[in-house]
């Protein structure tokens, strides 16, 4: 090869090499004013979080022992979801809903359906929540009895899931989503409480408190 010829070839290789520094920098700009705009559109509509009530609850069972200190508890609870968002829809993932009291999980977890939530939108879900013979600590079981005794009992039913955010055809990364409701029962109030068979459905219309 010639002189000329390895002068030629080390040209080449510099204007490609600059062709490659070019690009990457075509491609870093476009991705940081694709970044801006998505920090934008954020920022301009900043979505609200979601709206939850708990309507009722329906009691079907209610124990507990001293001795040992077990729990049963056996609920249907109606919970409904608003989206307050204009132009933004959420997406519901996993969603995990279960009952405590005294801030000890005492069903198992139920697993609610994945759901899209338009603007606006409202969605209900009513699943069942059950725990057989859970092991709580002493005072729990005797605060249980205590109130059952009195008339009232103060559940929470919690939600633990996960939601994504839709502004037109852009979707967000999953943010954690936290639910609380109590649930103030009543036992010894017949005007909120309905008779179905050995259960009672108790009318409770209780905003929840909703973490994003």
């Amino acid at each position: 090869m010639s002189a000329k010829d390895e002068k030629d070839c080390g040209h080449d290789d510099d204007d490609y090499q600059q062709f490659l520094r070019r690009l990457g920098i075509v491609l870093l700009i476009l991705i940081i004013i694709v970044g801006i705009i998505i920090f934008i559109v954020w920022a301009v509509l900043r979505p609200s979080k979601p709206h939850f009530i708990l309507q009722d609850v329906t009691v079907f069972g209610l124990n507990a022992s001293v001795s040992p200190n077990l729990l049963s508890l056996n609920l249907q609870v109606t919970i409904s979801s608003r989206n307050p968002n204009d132009r933004i829809g959420i997406y519901y993932l996993t969603m995990d809903v279960y009952g405590a009291y005294r801030g000890q999980q005492v069903t198992l977890p139920t697993l609610l359906p994945s759901t899209y939530q338009g603007h606006r939108d409202v969605v209900v879900w009513s699943p069942f929540l059950s725990g057989d013979a859970v092991p709580v600590a002493p005072d729990v079981a005797m605060s249980l009895q205590q109130d059952r005794n009195v008339g009232a009992v103060l559940f929470n039913v919690k939600i633990d899931g996960q939601v994504k955010w839709k502004v037109g055809t852009w979707i967000s990364g999953r943010y954690h989503l936290n639910v609380n409701c109590p649930a103030f029962i009543k036992f010894g109030n017949p005007d909120r409480a309905i008779a179905i068979g050995s259960a009672m459905k108790f009318q409770i219309v209780q905003s929840c408190n909703v973490e994003v």
